[in-house]
């Protein structure tokens, strides 16, 4: 009997999840076959962009015979900071708070501007106990880590969300003709 009630709440827990909505979150579908990261080979915001696109990320200036990537998302800058945001009557620190910002904008490989310079920023607070050094410090590692595959994310999310539109050209623009008189 409490193994059907069990059944029973799950199925409900289950169907009410579904009616609202709620659908786990799935790989991103990116308006674009290919794309070039630079910095290429970095370590940060940027490797792990590389890493979660693999086979459609391309270089960004091929050599003979490469074809061109269709956007070219550059992060232009990538800031780490420690902040301390808490301290006690003696003046040690007690609470710090940890920042991640990247500046990235996405374009053509013709230089248009398809995405303007946008910041993405994260921050988390860690509380400081100088009798767990080491502890604290790991956790720091792991904060910062976790805040980065945030970024990761965020900037997927917005890739995902571009107009394909915006990747075609321009149409000539066409100055109207004087009407005779």
């Amino acid at each position: 009997m409490n193994l059907l009630r069990r059944l029973a709440l799950a199925l409900l827990a289950t169907t009410a999840l579904a009616g609202c909505g709620f659908k786990l979150r799935s790989s991103q579908l990116l308006p674009f076959a290919t794309i070039a990261v630079t910095p290429e080979k970095a370590a940060g915001v940027a490797g792990d962009i590389s890493r979660y696109l693999g086979d459609i990320v391309r270089p960004a200036a091929p050599g003979a015979g490469g074809e061109l990537p269709e956007v070219i998302l550059d992060i232009l800058q990538e800031a780490r900071e420690k902040l301390v945001v808490g301290v006690n009557a003696s003046g040690q620190v007690r609470e710090y708070e940890l920042r991640i910002r990247i500046t990235f904008r996405l374009r053509s490989p013709k230089g248009g501007e398809l995405i303007a310079p946008s910041v993405i920023e994260q921050h988390r607070s860690i509380s400081f106990n100088e009798s767990a050094v080491l502890a604290k410090e790991a956790e720091e590692v792991l904060l910062y880590r976790d805040m980065q595959n945030d970024i990761v994310q965020q900037l997927l999310r917005r890739l995902a969300a571009f107009k394909p539109a915006a990747l075609a050209p321009l149409p000539e623009s066409t100055s109207p003709t004087p009407a005779p008189d």
